[in-house]
């Protein structure tokens, strides 16, 4: 029989216990290992079924919280560990030394969170990477407030039935279980946003504060009274619905999402954010509610659009246009012709979202990503490699620049350590090294022996083969219940084979079935008999991609064959929980996307934390901090005819790699042992790696590259009640419609011989038809590089001329010279860009004019 409602009843503690439910209620406890252990403490059986306080706080019996009430040790602990958390929340950290240039606060938005497997709010790697981005900006002293929506259902939870397909399912999350609670007025209501809708309907949604060490979390929720029963459902599943369902998921996280930052601002006696960061474009609708407000201010559309784009930051995860949400434009259109947005016009709205270079016949579409481009100043990939695809695959917004111009740079990723990392190895680090800070540690030290490492890996193997064969037994006994597990479970995996990881979204660019290519091949290293192999698999398909259900599937079919079934598993509902026993326990982590698709891919860099080493594609952060001895690189086959011969060259070149060298490292021991080489390289990768992939380090260079100058930028642009803005934005719409007017009239050039020498100097001089503009206006520069197949330039330097003079009805001369430093093929021309101090790059206004190879004389 079912229950009708569901609740969780907190416990009425000890007073000597009281502080326990301080420190269930603040998220740090996730990453804060001497927090875990006093939690496991109280009940392990029910700590491992859950690692969840608040949950557990809700079973412990009344009997055992009355004896760790009268156990003085415990009771020590309890509050040693809140006074902790008390300094840590106080305490200036690295934020705090900086100067004043930097925002007094930042509102970061996405529509998923993944922060402890209590709280299941993602899907994958971007929901991760912004729970890491929330602990570090923490750790860092940041003032970060996040800004999400809460889902009942979150994401599914994946079942594999008898035939190998995903099934999903979706239990509901009682809020009142989790360390979360509704924010609320002075007078004890709950604080609500409220969204004007079509047809005079209305969407209102309470706000849930949750606590991620010192940056509070706000997550959005419409499952309350005050919402007919179809918008109750609004936030009922993270990535769940159609198309307008789907839109008002984004209407609300965009626009509800930063009415719920003022409110919560003003609540709790903060700074309003100076800058607001967009995790992906699914926030982008914050930029039109802060125009909204200052519309409201007294600003035009345009001179808002000046203020929101100077204090936006945006960041793209996606490496293909079919990756990107967009919108039918009329359904959009519907729902900004209302009151959701006072004094925003729905035509300046549709304008932000138009595809550049769309085919006219096609039906008209809103591109998330290209409003989220137009209305950020700066903007980024998650990788140097994602930086310059993206660049290339907006290059369009930015017409006539050349991609390298296109203003999107790069903050790679990073993961949370003190997560990530497995707490043996923090142990180690720190009874050997000195610290539990796996990032600083000394890797390289050698008061770290081999066999310390390669025991550690051996244990945390252990660990993986003991929890993947638990899971299997889990899963047997929720298909099949009251049949017993099959004896070959208890010999499922080896602690002592070489054991390769593969866990994450399940789309066909992912490639999860590539290792199955040659199947044979295959059989032939998981069973070889000297270096066998074996294989420990998870991830999730979207409920609606069939095609990646097919692939699981296969892979789940492979894998229950009976030579092969005790060397691979598939481990069915990936989340944090296995994630944490599943990278410490590989010894190699297994990547293979089709390049360039993959923008980061943050898994392998958990599993380098914990001394595994990669196998991956040249794709995301692996091409830019591969170095020989991390791992190895699989060679991309980029110039195979179709994508069949390529699967087959690069599933080839994985067989290879594994057989010639990857194995034969791993089992060539020495008379302890231990292979040498192959925990050399474990050194390596965490000595050279820890730091590099640590979210500390991604979040300071937000900081650094993005928030800081974004907090300058809009501070100067609303100095003096906007009138920078108000004049910005009446400079830009002189200078767009002057722009017409604008061109190179012709180059001189001189300085040099006819065979050029090295250290000459070549002398430039431009004259440029300005029309209505004058040389305060534009910026004229000399771009030259080295000049390879026909004529494009490589290698580029730019040089700035200097405006000489302008005769009345006559083109406007500026000169400058280049040093000749270096030699080779040389090539010139010279462009002419917008100028003003509030631009953040000369491509910002996507306004260009090049001079013409008959101009030059």
């Amino acid at each position: 029989m079912k229950a009708i409602r569901r609740f969780t009843v907190r416990p009425v503690l000890p007073p000597e216990l009281g502080a326990l439910d301080e420190l269930a209620a603040n998220l740090r406890w996730s990453w804060h290992q001497p927090t875990i252990d006093l939690f496991r403490d109280v009940d392990s059986r029910l700590w491992e079924t859950d690692a969840d306080p608040v949950g557990l706080l809700g079973e412990v019996t009344p009997d055992r919280l009355a004896a760790l009430a009268a156990d003085p040790g415990f009771v020590g602990r309890v509050d040693a560990l809140r006074d902790d958390l008390r300094a840590y929340l106080a305490e200036p950290r690295w934020y705090q030394t900086l100067g004043a240039e930097v925002p007094r606060s930042i509102a970061y938005f996405s529509p998923e969170f993944g922060i402890a497997a209590a709280l299941p709010q993602y899907s994958g790697g971007l929901g991760i990477l912004a729970g890491d981005h929330l602990k570090s900006a923490s750790d860092l002293g940041v003032p970060l407030i996040g800004v999400g929506l809460f889902y009942r259902s979150g994401y599914f939870r994946q079942t594999i039935s008898r035939e190998g397909w995903q099934e999903e399912s979706y239990p509901v999350v009682d809020p009142d279980g989790l360390p979360m609670r509704v924010l609320r007025g002075p007078d004890g209501s709950a604080a609500s946003v409220v969204l004007a809708l079509p047809e005079g309907r209305t969407l209102t949604a309470h706000i849930w504060r949750l606590d991620v060490g010192r940056v509070p979390l706000l997550l959005l929720d419409t499952d309350i009274p005050e919402n007919a029963d179809e918008l109750r459902g609004v936030t009922d599943r993270l990535y769940g619905g159609g198309g307008e369902h789907r839109l008002l998921q984004e209407l609300l996280l965009g626009i509800g999402g930063t009415r719920a930052v003022k409110i919560f601002a003003g609540l709790d006696g903060r700074d309003e954010p100076e800058v607001f960061h967009s995790n992906e474009g699914h926030a982008g609708f914050l930029g039109l509610e802060r125009a909204a407000d200052l519309i409201g201010e007294g600003l035009t559309f345009d001179q808002a659009l000046r203020v929101v784009r100077a204090g936006t930051v945006f960041t793209t995860h996606t490496p293909v246009p079919a990756g990107i949400d967009r919108f039918e434009a009329p359904l959009v259109e519907r729902y900004f012709s209302t009151h959701l947005l006072p004094g925003v016009d729905v035509a300046d709205v549709l304008a932000l979202g138009v595809e550049p270079g769309a085919p006219a016949d096609a039906p008209p579409t809103f591109n998330m990503a290209v409003m989220g481009l137009r209305l950020a100043q700066r903007a980024n990939g998650v990788s140097k490699l994602h930086g310059e695809v993206s660049r290339s695959m907006f290059n369009a917004l930015w017409p006539g620049f050349d991609a390298d111009d296109v203003p999107i740079g790069s903050v790679t990723n990073g993961v949370h350590a003190p997560t990530w990392t497995d707490p043996e190895v923090a142990a180690l680090a720190a009874t050997t090294l000195g610290t539990r800070d796996t990032t600083a540690a000394d890797w390289a030290s050698p008061a770290v022996s081999d066999a310390d490492l390669w025991n550690l890996k051996r244990r945390m193997r252990g660990h993986l083969v003991d929890d993947a064969r638990q899971r299997m037994s889990a899963a047997w006994a929720e298909e099949n219940p009251g049949i017993a597990d099959p004896a070959w479970f208890r010999d499922l995996l080896d602690p002592d084979v070489l054991t390769i990881g593969f866990a994450r979204r399940v789309p066909t660019y992912k490639r999860l079935t590539l290792m199955l290519h040659d199947p044979e091949r295959l059989r032939a290293l998981l069973n070889h008999a000297e270096r066998p192999i074996q294989l420990v698999i998870a991830g999730k398909s979207h409920p609606a991609d069939d095609e990646g259900k097919r692939l699981i599937q296969k892979l789940v079919e492979f894998a229950q064959a009976p030579d092969v079934r005790q060397r691979i598993v598939f481990l069915p509902n990936y989340d944090i929980g296995m994630a944490k026993r599943l990278y410490p326990g590989c010894d190699i982590w297994l990547n293979n996307p089709l390049r360039p698709l993959e923008a980061c891919g943050t898994s392998g860099m958990k599993a380098a934390l914990n001394g595994a080493l990669n196998l991956s594609i040249l794709d995301g952060w692996w091409n830019e901090y591969y170095d020989d001895r991390n791992g190895w690189a699989i060679p991309s086959a980029d110039s195979a005819g179709d994508g069949a011969e390529r699967d087959a060259l690069e599933a080839a070149a994985l067989y290879d790699l594994l057989e010639h060298q990857i194995t034969p490292r791993f089992y060539e021991r020495g008379e302890d042992g231990i292979p040498v080489k192959w925990v050399a390289d474990m050194r390596h990768t965490l000595a050279t790696l820890s730091p590099e992939l640590s979210a500390d380090r991604m979040v300071r260079q937000y900081v650094e590259t993005l928030y800081a100058p974004a907090a300058v930028a809009e501070r100067a642009i609303t100095a003096s009640s906007f009138q920078p803005a108000r004049d910005l934005a009446a400079w830009t719409a002189r200078v767009e419609a002057g722009w017409t007017g604008v061109h190179v009239a012709y180059v001189e050039s001189g300085g040099v011989d006819a065979t050029p020498q090295l250290g000459e100097q070549l002398h430039v001089r431009a004259y440029v038809e300005l029309g209505e503009l004058s040389p305060d206006d534009v910026k004229v520069e000399l771009v030259h590089g080295h000049a390879r197949e026909g004529d494009e330039l490589t290698d580029i330097r730019r040089l700035r001329l200097d405006f000489e003079s302008q005769e009345p009805d006559s083109p406007a001369t500026f000169h400058n010279s280049v040093a000749l430093d270096r030699s080779g093929s040389f090539g010139y021309t010279v462009r002419v860009v917008p100028n003003h101090p509030l631009l953040a790059t000369p491509a910002e206004l996507g306004l260009l004019a090049t001079a013409q190879p008959s101009v030059v004389e």
